[in-house]
């Protein structure tokens, strides 16, 4: 069954992360999905579970005041929360916008340098994406920690895994920019980003409405195949390195 409460208090991506976070601990609960706008959770549960017992969740964050708004579902296969009116543009905006940047600035790179060199420039690329990415999960660390423990299959069981991650993130971004023995630093990305795709895929297949952690808790950006697209491109540009200097 699937039941829609009214949740007070939520003002932004980072309450929606925790809220998801915390409810979908509660024995029983599927899924969450938060809609931060009407400020509405609809949790698809396997069997009916008290109110008080969500609310018990919450019971460490007062600003969250959980109720009952009388919309109840049965046998739906998934929970289906009322949409933003946001087009698929305006909801990746962000993260089109940040892609634009840092391929356009690394092939300029290659130009002033007077050839483009795939090798060069996928380093800057990456470089670029790891260093920018984990900028805005580190400007709110905890609020990008509820998000991705929401959906890894590591943070879900392992907490410190998530901000862990937003640091490896840093730390690959370093290595790429300053040429750190690229067989390493591939290697790692390589299993660091296979691993994180994993839940991202779940998710995706799952169909479940949750809030991409891929920019942290600053932008609300919906879990789905631009995620995977995102993972997968690391994944490829760091596997094919490491193949070429194994070769």
């Amino acid at each position: 069954m699937t039941q829609t409460y009214h949740v007070s208090g939520m003002t932004c991506a980072g309450c929606q992360a925790k809220v998801q976070s915390l409810l979908s601990k509660v024995e029983g609960v599927k899924n969450v999905s938060i809609n931060l706008p009407t400020g509405t959770a609809t949790i698809e549960m396997n069997k009916h579970i008290g109110t008080p017992v969500l609310k018990n969740a919450l019971k460490d964050y007062p600003e969250y005041q959980l109720s009952e708004n009388g919309s109840i579902h049965h046998d739906v296969v998934k929970s289906m929360p009322r949409e933003e009116t946001r087009t698929w543009f305006q909801a990746y905006k962000p993260i089109l916008l940040i892609f634009a940047y840092i391929t356009g600035i690394t092939v300029l790179v290659e130009a002033i340098n007077g050839g483009f060199d795939a090798s060069r420039w996928m380093e800057h690329f990456m470089a670029g994406f790891f260093l920018v990415f984990s900028f805005f999960k580190l400007m709110d660390l905890d609020g990008f920690a509820d998000s991705y423990s929401a959906y890894d299959i590591i943070a879900k069981r392992w907490r410190p895994w998530a901000y862990l991650y937003a640091f490896i993130e840093l730390g690959l971004g370093i290595a790429f920019l300053t040429g750190f023995n690229p067989l390493l630093t591939n290697a790692v990305t390589f299993v660091v980003m296979g691993v994180s795709i994993i839940g991202v895929l779940q998710s995706v297949l799952n169909k479940m409405k949750i809030q991409c952690a891929c920019l942290g808790a600053v932008f609300n950006l919906p879990m789905s195949t631009v995620t995977i697209i995102e993972d997968a491109l690391m994944i490829g540009m760091s596997g094919t390195t490491v193949v070429k200097i194994l070769s």
